[in-house]
This record gives structure tokens, C-alpha cells and sequence, in this order.
């Protein structure tokens, strides 16, 4: 260990005294050549001149001009391979923790300065997390409402130096800063009544100017700090009492705005009153002149930029603060940027996001009362609207963007590839030694011209065909005049009959045959919808009774054949057996559905399945068992309170109303049957009702037994 150490001190020294000469002759290669002729590893090497930078760094803080050249000088040392891509960035983050803000800011000018450098592959993928961590540090450092232009360079360096489809730079599943509180209040509970008159004259035509006062109270002070809760979060205004409480807010402040409209303001050469000062009105430049009726030209409203994170929400304010042109288009366009969410569709929001058509048509004409107080707004009035309207329909192709998974930007190929394609027609035609024209031109030979779509059409229906568009679009759709007759040709039938699949012993021995006979027999027999639920029943088994079934029908039907054939009546008789046709195709379908009866199935098949026939007699019996009972009953039946309501007025007494619902539900639903209603009864703890309803299935099993014997 200690020989190591003082190795790496020995390095460090020498590499600090040849660092300073390099820097001071501004010559990598002086510092280059010392790190060759050095005696130890690379890495010993790479990690004692980092140190080396980093310790003679922290001697030049206060002059920022020598840091800027100092970081330079470490990113051509990191091009020589000379240190980790990622000191620069080291280094910068050293000199942001050692200055004060004001220094910071200034320093910060040469990072936004030198993106590209931060770009280029050998610094983004290593440098671009260190990149992160430094602008993450300085935010924590900032004051989001005084250092506000700061933090807003920050940002835009990170949007500039990542790309768009970077995830760690998305937002994307679309979640709201709930953190974004607006607090307001006062310790009263009422406020002052302020008259704003908005700088016009007391008198017009000899008349009072009482259209253009506006009454602020403490009412109206609280729904237009509330509407801040909306901004915030706008899917409240999905739920029906939040969205009360936001049409009424909204109707309350816009009907202010537009019982106080603000005026250009002419050139005077005395004042109407004191100065305001733009901190009482958070900030806001335009309000100060409108205090002091004095004209802003359209460049100094450009130079005097605003930046306020938050406006201030103090209740002595809001009557400056409506009478600042800034403050209110603020609130406006919050209210322009929540209508274009609840319209837009957004992939993160839930399925019960969604406006009626009330709703749908109050925010049209509220958006359209926006716009119009925007475009009364002074200064350059229509001009902003327009504006808006343009970043509200940018903003829709963003959303788009990140509906489809932001995905990441490129070229597109095509327009590449038509660009090399000409290129290389130009060179290789001049090459060739082609046509003069083109040749000296420089210019591809001109193309043939296509003859129109609409021709090509008609000659073809003239030749009873059909034309595409593509060529062998074409040609497939005209191989047949019919392409419905064609799909149902025999030469398009690769299915086997179902006889021919279950006596080949070579289809078998494929793993799939079980399953490719079970589809065959769903398609072609009725044999595979009869009863199969035996637990030791096998498929296999299952399928060679079925193949021997198919073989008992054919032989039953050509003995039954042969029998109508020797009993068939002579010609003479022929007039009396008209009706014969009609009783053959009867008999046809009858044995048709004789194989889906019990009878096809195996005798372990035919005592386990009986059916069980109930007789409204006997639901009569059952319904005194079941009793009052019988409203939960229907309840669970899935039967609804209107219907319960029916089946007592329809009867007097409860036996009677009980056998109706019974009687109901053994015909309307296909799931009907003792045994599910005495599952049902037990489920519902009504013990009596299912026991009846079990030993009355006992009773009719032995019946159909005693039949069956």
C-alpha cells in the first residue's frame, strides 16, 4: 500500500507541474508527451491527472474566463485519451459547488455554449447521468419564483442536450404536479369593497360610467384562487360535484372579466394617479404603466419580459392585479390549456374520464368567451390570441406523440433514398456517357409519362377486366370473372372427410391427431356436440366409437334405402303418394336428430345423464316450501325489482307469485334445472326449500329409471 501511495504522489506531482506548463502555453501536447514518458499503468495514470485537474481547478474560481479555457483544455486531454470522458463534466460540477450563484449563472453561459461538444459520442453515454446530477444540484440550489430565468435556462439545456424520446425526460403517463399548491386567505371574513374604473373618465356624454365598475368582495376573491385546485388537477372536473363547482367558479371570474375591460392607454402628459410599483402587482411591468396611464410601444413590451413562477395572492391585490394585462391572459390561457385536455384524447386517461355532451357544450362556448376577452386584452390583442391558438394546436401533435409511445425521431428513409437514388442516376448517366442534354445538364433522362389511372381503367373494362393499381394485385383479382364462385371451388377444400382421417393409421401417429379429429368432427358430425364428460372416458376411445357410430348410420341408411326401394308403389299408384317426398325428407331430419339424443351415447354415459322433466304441478308443489322467501330468490335469478313487482301484481298469494317466477325461469333460461335450483336454495340458507326440491329429483330419477327398464 504505501508503495502504491507514494507512486501516485510521485504521479501527481509531476503530472500537476507539466499540467500547469500545458495550460500556461495552451499545448496538449506538451502535457501529452509527459503522460507518455511516465513509468505506470494507464489507469494510475488517468486517475492521478484527474486528480491533478481537479486540484488546480479549485485555484482559479474567482476568474471565470481561465475556467471556461481550463474545461476546454480537459475536454482535448479527455480526446488524447489522456483521462474518463466524464472529468469535464466533473470538473464543472466542482466549480458549481465552489461559487457562489451569481457566478454559477455565468458559468453555466459556456455549458449551454458547447452542447454539441456534450453531444458527440465519446461524452454523451458517459457524461450524460454526471450532466443530469450537476443541473438537478443547481435546482436545488435556485428559488423557482427569484431565480425563475435560471432555472428556465437549465431546463431548456437538458430539452436541448436530450433527445425527445429519452425516458427519463418524459412525462409518460401523463401525471399532474399535485404538489403545485396555490395558498390564499385571510384572516377576516370579509374584504373590502373595491371600485376599479380602469383609468376611463368619470363621465361619458354627461352620463356616469357605471358599466365599466367592478365590485371585487371576498366571494369572488375565493372562486378565482379556487379555479388554481382545477388548473392543477383537471381530472376533478370529471366528477359531477367537482365539476359544479368548477362551471360556477369559471362563470363568476369570466363575468368579471368582462364587467372590467381593460383599454388602450393614450399618451398623457400628467398622471391620473401614483405610480405602482411592479412588486405589489407581482411584478408585472404592464401594470405599472397602466397605473400611470403611460403608452408601451410594442418593443418595449417585448424587452420588459415577465417571469413569475406564481403570482402573489394576497386580497389587497386582486383589484391591481385584474387590472394587469399580463395577470389576466395568464388566467386565460389556464383556462384555453384545461378545455384542450378535457377535449383531447389522452391514452393514460381512465374509461370514466369522459364529458357528457352538456359538458362538451359548455367548454365550446366558454373557450369561444376566452378567446374573445383575449383578443379585448390590450396590447396587440388578436395578435396573442392567435398565438395561442397556434401552441394549442402544436400542443395537439405533441399529445399525438405521446399517445403513440414517443417514438424516437429520425429521417425519414424514403426521402434519403430518393436523394442518393438521383445522385447516383446523374453520376452514372454522365459516366456513361448518356444523352448530351442530360449528360451537360447534370440532370437525370426525363421519365416516360404514365398514362392516366382513368385510362387504364376503361381498357381494361373494355377487356371485361379489372385494373388494380398494382400488377399483380391485378392479376390475382382476374385469374377467375368470379371471385366468390372461386373461393368456393372444390379444388380450394383441403379438409379430409372425417371417415377417411380416423382409418388412416399413418395421420395416427401424428401428435396432433386427437386434436385435428376433434375439429373435423365438429365441422362434419353431430356427433360431437352429444354428451362427453366421463372422467376415464379417452379421447382415443371417444374417437373410435364415434368412427364406429358413422359406420352403424351409413349401413342403417342404405338398409333403409334398399327397404324404400322394395316397397316403392308403381307407376299407377304414383298420383296417390304424392305427399311421399315430403314424409322421406321428415324421416331424414328426424334421424338427423335422433343422433344427437342419449341413445348415441356409451351405456356408462346413459346412467349418468337423465333428463328430468318438471311439470308446472309439480313447481306448484315446491313453491309453498320456498315461501315468502321467494323475492330473494328472484333477486339471485337475476330477476329485477320492476319484475318482482310485476309477479305481485299479477297474483294474490304468495304460493302463486313463487310459481309464476319458477315457471318463468324453467322456461326462459337454458341453465334451468333441479339441481341448480337446489344449489341456488342452499346458497341462500333457505334448507327447507332445497331438501323439498331434492327429493322431489329423487322421485322423478326412479320414475325415468322404471321407464327405462
Amino acid at each position: 500500500m504505501s508503495s502504491n501511495s507514494s507512486n501516485f504522489l510521485v504521479l501527481l506531482k509531476t503530472f500537476t507541474e507539466s499540467l500547469e506548463r500545458a495550460f500556461a502555453a495552451n499545448d496538449i501536447e506538451v502535457l501529452k508527451a509527459d503522460y507518455d514518458a511516465a513509468r505506470a499503468s494507464d489507469n494510475d495514470k488517468k486517475t492521478a491527472l484527474h486528480q491533478a485537474f481537479r486540484d488546480m481547478l479549485l485555484t482559479k474560481t474567482e476568474d471565470i474566463p481561465a475556467i471556461e479555457r481550463f474545461i476546454s483544455f480537459a475536454v482535448n486531454s479527455c480526446r488524447k485519451d489522456m483521462t474518463v470522458a466524464t472529468m469535464p463534466v466533473v470538473l464543472l460540477g466542482d466549480i458549481f459547488d465552489a461559487v457562489t450563484l451569481d457566478r454559477a449563472e455565468q458559468i453555466f453561459t459556456y455549458v449551454e455554449n458547447n452542447v454539441a461538444i456534450w453531444k458527440e459520442e465519446c461524452f454523451f453515454t458517459a457524461c450524460k447521468h454526471n450532466l443530469l446530477r450537476m443541473c438537478n444540484d443547481l435546482l436545488r440550489r435556485l428559488s423557482r419564483s427569484q431565480n425563475t430565468v435560471f432555472c428556465g435556462r437549465i431546463l431548456l439545456f437538458l430539452a436541448k442536450f436530450f433527445p425527445f424520446s429519452e425516458r427519463s425526460g418524459l412525462n409518460i403517463i401523463s401525471e399532474f404536479n399535485l404538489e403545485n399548491i396555490t395558498e390564499y386567505g385571510m384572516d377576516g371574513n370579509e374584504m373590502a369593497v373595491d371600485q376599479l374604473s380602469g383609468g376611463a373618465d368619470p363621465e361619458v356624454d354627461g352620463e356616469p360610467a357605471e358599466e365599466n365598475k367592478l365590485k371585487i368582495d371576498y366571494n369572488l376573491y375565493c372562486k378565482f384562487w379556487a379555479l388554481q385546485d382545477f388548473f392543477r388537477n383537471p381530472n376533478q372536473c370529471y366528477n359531477k360535484v367537482q365539476w359544479k363547482t368548477f362551471e360556477t367558479h369559471a362563470k363568476s371570474v369570466l363575468s368579471a372579466f368582462c364587467s372590467f375591460k381593460l383599454e388602450e392607454h393614450r399618451a398623457s402628459s400628467t398622471s391620473s394617479g401614483p405610480a405602482t410599483k411592479p412588486s405589489d402587482v407581482g411584478g408585472s411591468a404592464t401594470a405599472a404603466a397602466a397605473a400611470n396611464n403611460c403608452p408601451m410601444e410594442e418593443d418595449q413590451i417585448r424587452e420588459s419580459g415577465h417571469f413569475f413562477a406564481k403570482f402573489l395572492t394576497n386580497p389587497k391585490l386582486l383589484s391591481l392585479q385584474l387590472s394587469d394585462s399580463n395577470f389576466r391572459r395568464s388566467v386565460l390561457v389556464q383556462f384555453l390549456i384545461l378545455f384542450q385536455y378535457l377535449n383531447s384524447t389522452v391514452k393514460f386517461k381512465a374509461e370514466t374520464h369522459v364529458l357528457t355532451q352538456a359538458q362538451s357544450d359548455w367548454l365550446k362556448e366558454t373557450e369561444t368567451q376566452v378567446y374573445q376577452l383575449i383578443e379585448e386584452s390590450p396590447p396587440n390583442g388578436k395578435k396573442f390570441a392567435n398565438t395561442a391558438r397556434h401552441m394549442l394546436l402544436r400542443e395537439e401533435l405533441w399529445n399525438s406523440w405521446k399517445n403513440e409511445g414517443c417514438k424516437e425521431f429520425k429521417r425519414p428513409e424514403a426521402a434519403l433514398e430518393d436523394t442518393s437514388s438521383s445522385t447516383a442516376a446523374v453520376a452514372g448517366g454522365a459516366a456513361a456517357g448518356g444523352a448530351a442534354t442530360s449528360a451537360g445538364s447534370g440532370r437525370p433522362p426525363a421519365k416516360r409519362p404514365r398514362k392516366p389511372l382513368g385510362d387504364l381503367i376503361r381498357d381494361a373494362t373494355k377487356q371485361g377486366k379489372f385494373y388494380m393499381g398494382n400488377s399483380e394485385i391485378t392479376r390475382l383479382w382476374n385469374l377467375c370473372p368470379d371471385n366468390l364462385q372461386a373461393c368456393k371451388g372444390t379444388d380450394r377444400n383441403f379438409l379430409p372427410s372425417l371417415e377417411t382421417y380416423l382409418e388412416n393409421p399413418k395421420e395416427k401417429q401424428d401428435p396432433s391427431f386427437e386434436w385435428r379429429a376433434l375439429r373435423l368432427l365438429a365441422r362434419q358430425s353431430p356427433h360431437f356436440f352429444t354428451l362427453f364428460n366421463s372422467p376415464s372416458y379417452k379421447v382415443a376411445d371417444y374417437l373410435e366409437s364415434v368412427r364406429k357410430k358413422i359406420q352403424k348410420d351409413k349401413l342403417d341408411i342404405k338398409l333403409e334405402h334398399a327397404i324404400q326401394e322394395e316397397t316403392a308403389p308403381t307407376n299407377a299408384e304414383q298420383p296417390e303418394a304424392e305427399g311421399e317426398g315430403l314424409v322421406g325428407e321428415e324421416e331424414h331430419e328426424q334421424m338427423d336428430t335422433e343422433l344427437l339424443k342419449t341413445e348415441q351415447l356409451t351405456p356408462e354415459d346413459k346412467n349418468t345423464h337423465k333428463t328430468l322433466a318438471v311439470t308446472k304441478a309439480q313447481l306448484s308443489e315446491l313453491a309453498p316450501s320456498i315461501g315468502r322467501d321467494w323475492k330473494k330468490l328472484a333477486t339471485k335469478l337475476g330477476y329485477s325489482a320492476d319484475e318482482i313487482q310485476y309477479f305481485e301484481s299479477e297474483h294474490a298469494t304468495v304460493a302463486d307469485q313463487c310459481c309464476h317466477l319458477l315457471t318463468l325461469w324453467f322456461d326462459d333460461d337454458m341453465d334451468a334445472s333441479l339441481d341448480n335450483l337446489a344449489y341456488i336454495l342452499e346458497g341462500l340458507d333457505m334448507i327447507p326449500a332445497a331438501d323439498a326440491v331434492k327429493q322431489m329429483i329423487a322421485l322423478l330419477s326412479d320414475k325415468v329409471e322404471e321407464v327405462s327398464e
